[in-house]
Parts: C-alpha cells; sequence; structure tokens
C-alpha cells in the first residue's frame, strides 16, 4: 500500500492529523474521553494548481495550513471553555448578522491575519529598525544584514523559550511529541499503537520549527540582496520578499523529510535542536490521543477498545 505524506499539529490536549485527503482532529476531554472529528478536506491551493508550481507554492501552503490550525486549535478550545454562557460580542454579532453560517470562518481568516500582522511587527519591523543602530558604527552591508538576521533569530529563540515555561504549553509540546512520534510509527511501518510508538524520537525534520528557523536563515540571505536602504524600503522589499522566503523553505523541508543524508542533516541540525524545547516526551494517554487522529486520518480502524474511552465524530463532509 503507498504510504501517504502525514503531517500534523498539536492543539489544546490533542492533536491533528492531515493527509492530502483527510483531516483529523482528537482532544481528550475532562472526562477522560477521546473527542474525534474527521473531515475530508478541499485545498484551494490544489483546485487552483498552486502546489505544482515550485519556490511559489510554499507561501500559499503556508498560509491554508495557517487557517487549518486555527480551526483545529478552535475545535479543540470548545471542550476547555468556562461552562457558565457568555453573552456574544458586538462584533461576533455584527459577524453573525452580516455573514450568517460563514461568521465563524471569516473570524477564523480575521484570527490568520492578526497573527500574521503580529508576526511582521515582530520579526520583520523589530530586527530591522534594531539593526539599523549598528549603521552609526558601520557601513557594511554584510554586516548589518547579518546583524540583523542574528536579531531576528534571537528574537524568535526567546520568544519560544518564553512559551516553553508556561505549564499549559508544555502540554501541548507533550503532545507535539506524541505527534511526531506517531508519525515516525507510521512511517517506519510499524502497527500503530502506543507500544511501539513509544520508542520513537520527538524530533522530526518535517516539523514547523524546522521550517520556521530555516525561514530565518533563508530570509537573511535573500534580504542581503537588496543591500542597506532607508528602513521604508527595507520593510517593503522584505514584504514582498516574504513569499520567496516562505517557498524556499518549503522546498528545504520537502527535502529534508524526502532525503536523510548528510548535507540534509547539517541543514535540519539546528531545527532539531530546537525541538529539544518544542517536543516534550508524552505520556502514553498522549500517544493515545495522537495515534487515534493518525489511524483516523489513514481511514484505519480505530480500535476504540485501546484507548479508555473515544466518542466517535466521523463526518465525511468536505471543509
Amino acid at each position: 500500500m503507498k504510504k501517504h505524506s502525514v503531517g500534523g499539529q498539536a492543539v489544546i490536549e490533542g492533536v491533528m492529523m492531515k493527509n492530502e485527503e483527510k483531516i483529523a482532529v482528537a482532544v481528550r476531554k475532562q472526562t477522560g474521553d477521546i473527542e474525534l472529528d474527521k473531515k475530508s478536506v478541499k485545498s484551494w491551493v490544489k483546485d487552483k494548481g498552486f502546489n505544482k508550481i515550485p519556490f511559489l507554492r510554499g507561501g500559499f501552503i503556508l498560509f491554508e495550513t495557517m487557517a487549518e490550525g486555527i480551526k483545529s486549535l478552535n475545535f479543540s478550545a470548545q471542550f476547555f471553555e468556562d461552562e457558565e454562557d457568555e453573552e456574544p460580542s458586538k462584533f461576533e454579532n455584527f459577524l453573525n448578522n452580516v455573514f450568517n453560517e460563514k461568521a465563524s470562518d471569516i473570524l477564523i481568516y480575521i484570527s490568520l491575519f492578526i497573527a500574521l500582522i503580529f508576526s511582521v511587527l515582530l520579526f520583520i519591523l523589530l530586527p530591522t529598525f534594531l539593526g539599523g543602530v549598528l549603521k552609526h558604527f558601520t557601513e557594511s552591508i554584510i554586516i548589518l544584514n547579518l546583524f540583523e538576521g542574528l536579531i531576528r533569530i534571537g528574537i524568535f529563540l526567546g520568544y519560544v523559550y518564553l512559551i516553553s515555561l508556561n505549564n499549559d504549553i508544555k502540554r501541548v509540546f507533550q503532545y507535539h511529541g506524541a505527534e511526531h512520534k506517531s508519525i515516525y510509527c507510521y512511517e517506519q511501518g510499524l502497527p500503530l499503537t502506543v507500544e511501539n510508538a513509544r520508542k520513537f524520537s520527538t524530533l522530526h525534520p518535517r516539523c514547523g520549527t524546522n521550517f520556521m528557523f530555516i525561514v530565518m536563515i533563508i530570509s537573511l540571505l535573500v534580504y542581503s540582496l537588496f543591500g542597506w536602504p532607508n528602513p521604508i524600503m527595507r520593510v517593503v522589499y522584505r514584504l514582498i520578499c516574504l513569499p520567496v522566503v516562505a517557498g524556499i523553505s518549503y522546498e528545504i523541508i520537502k527535502l529534508a523529510g524526502k532525503y536523510d543524508n548528510k548535507f540534509m542533516r547539517i541543514v535540519v541540525f539546528p531545527g532539531m535542536m530546537l525541538q529539544k524545547v518544542t517536543t516534550k516526551e508524552p505520556d502514553d494517554e498522549q500517544l493515545e490521543v495522537a495515534l487515534c487522529a493518525l489511524r483516523a486520518v489513514l481511514d484505519e480502524e480505530v480500535k476504540f477498545d485501546e484507548y479508555k474511552r473515544c466518542d466517535n465524530q466521523f463526518d465525511e463532509r468536505a471543509e
């Protein structure tokens, strides 16, 4: 049987797994049950043929993946909201009145837009303006761009470290580790059991952490091609180049997942080491959740008796 390319994401007390055709989210509720939701995926990137354009597809796929990730997070979050009914905000009422059943999708894309703005402010505007301080001491374009790149990497590493101190995030990082172990188990052709998945590493070359670190390195190289113009033009060039940076990084991460050789191991080594922060060793119950999602997305029988409890919520409708 041909193996599907499977990716995933940790969510609140759960894991999302996805291949080209299906997406499944499994969440361990406070009652101990595993809530499982599976859907057929309709990808606008694939429908438009963008996935066949090397070095450009990365940006489109990244945007679509972020939207799917927010949907999965929203699904998991609903099981841990306060039981007290809260009145919808005026903004939520406005969206419901204008967009009706599409209101939730609109809210997801608004959340995605806010996340992108935050990322631009933190990882583009702040580093380039801080990097400009060095202009008082050197005119070297290489040094200025290198300094800006190092600031960007430093902010990223600092951000990851700070969020890792939060206990709730530590739980998410454990589910992140469970996701990786489960995917390794599948890639090695072993039965998808807790016993088999337990022995694998929490570090995986196709991880989003690797992707983000590669983005940092590629951005340093690409942005250097435009010299060191005034601050406004620096920001403009960096924004214009974002799809290019994402596209190149995507192709590298695909190669890292396809080829296991010395060169690719060197390329992904920094990101793999960073995963020691963004992934933690999961317990068996967390592995159960990840395997439940993985089996569902592969259309394998989910053996509910292997888990404590499981609420089967399969739905074959397209997103």
